[in-house]
Parts: C-alpha cells; sequence; structure tokens
C-alpha cells in the first residue's frame, strides 16, 4: 500500500501491493460468484428436472468441482476439504432420510454454525473473516498478525456474524412456510446481492483503514 512520507522501515505497509479496486475484485470476485450461486442454482434444476437424487447429485458435483478450482488456484487446501465434507455429509444424510427440506436445512444450520464460530474467533483474536480477506489481497503473516488487521477484520466478522443469523432465520422460515421454490428463490436473492454489498463494504473500509496506516508509514 503505498503511502505518503519517508521510505518506509522493511516489512512495513508500503511495501505491499497498491490496494486497487481492479487487484481485489479480479482476486476475490470470481470466487465469489461462483460459491454463493451456483451450487443452490444446479440442486434447483435437477430437482425440478429428474428429483431431489439428482439435485444433490447436480449440487454435490458442482461443489467438489468448485474446491478442485480453488485448490489449482493455490487456495488453502484445509477449508476446502472442510467444505467438500460438509457437502458429503449434507448429500448423505439427505439421501438416507429422503427428504429435500432436511437436505436444504442442513446448510441453514450450518450457516448459524458458521455465525458463532465467527463470534468465537473474534474473541479468540483470530477474525474469520480476516483469513477469508486474504483471498483478496496478499495480507503478509507479520499483518495478519498484528492489532490493526484484528480490529478491522473483527468488527467486519462480527457484522457478517449478524448477517449470517438474520438470513438463515430467513431461509428457514421460507423453507417451512413457502417451500422449495420459495426458498431457492431467498436463497439466491439474500445470497449473491447482500454478500455482494457487505463485500464492497468491507473492501471499501479495509482500503480506507489499511491506507491510513501507510500514509502513517506503518
Amino acid at each position: 500500500m503505498q503511502g505518503a512520507g519517508a521510505a518506509p522501515p522493511a516489512g512495513s505497509l508500503v511495501d505491499l501491493p497498491n490496494p486497487t479496486w481492479r487487484l481485489i475484485l479480479s482476486r476475490g470476485l470470481p470466487q465469489f460468484a461462483v460459491e454463493a450461486v451456483v451450487p443452490v442454482l444446479a440442486f434447483y434444476a435437477g430437482w425440478r428436472a429428474w428429483g431431489l437424487g439428482a439435485g444433490i447429485a447436480a449440487s454435490s458435483v458442482v461443489s467438489v468441482a468448485i474446491a478442485a478450482w480453488l485448490v489449482r488456484r493455490g487456495h488453502d487446501a484445509g477449508p476446502v476439504a472442510l467444505g467438500v465434507v460438509f457437502v458429503a455429509i449434507q448429500a448423505a444424510v439427505a439421501l438416507a432420510a429422503h427428504s429435500t427440506t432436511l437436505y436444504l436445512a442442513q446448510p441453514v444450520v450450518f450457516s448459524v454454525l458458521l455465525a458463532a464460530a465467527y463470534v468465537a474467533s473474534v474473541a479468540a483474536g483470530r477474525p474469520l473473516i480476516g483469513v477469508f480477506a486474504s483471498a483478496w489481497y496478499p495480507f503478509p503473516a507479520w499483518f495478519r498478525a498484528s492489532a490493526p488487521f484484528r480490529r478491522e477484520f473483527g468488527m467486519q466478522t462480527l457484522v457478517w456474524a449478524a448477517f449470517m443469523l438474520a438470513r438463515a432465520a430467513l431461509r428457514l422460515w421460507m423453507l417451512l412456510h413457502a417451500g422449495v421454490g420459495g426458498f431457492v428463490a431467498v436463497s439466491v436473492l439474500t445470497g449473491a446481492p447482500p454478500y455482494a454489498v457487505l463485500t464492497a463494504w468491507g473492501v471499501w473500509h479495509g482500503r480506507r483503514s489499511f491506507v491510513r496506516l501507510a500514509d502513517a508509514g506503518l
């Protein structure tokens, strides 16, 4: 991040690439768009055309393909593998019960658990949104361990936790009262659009905060 003033010490923020919108969005936007929308649409298309089994198979295949794509792009294999394990468990439980409602309810429960993990990560001093932010910008290890990084992404992590809890409650209500079509519609409407708004806000706020640090010579 390029700031004004005297030459910075080694390992400072100004050694990093300038956080332009083009750099940040080119790194993170493709993954965001694919993960937020494609598996849900794949399930709905398969379910409408051939039934529950086909919908689960389509969503699972797409999710595994996305995971492989992320690993090839150099993403950490740990979180990617965890996502694949969840997809497998979700499919196995739903097929055993032969229940579309159970299949779609599991990600809602997972969202609640993830929101709780967000809050716990802030309490532990390792905010999860900071981990995900590294997919959008190449933060070095020394800065990820710093107080400004934890403060900024701790605040953002709590915002995301609140959003995920509200979205989970709305999706569950729609699933129980409006059926699969209503659930999918709400999942899409409360997926990509608000995710894009929150992500843009997070990028803007983090960029502003860290550029100020760079301007201060940190």
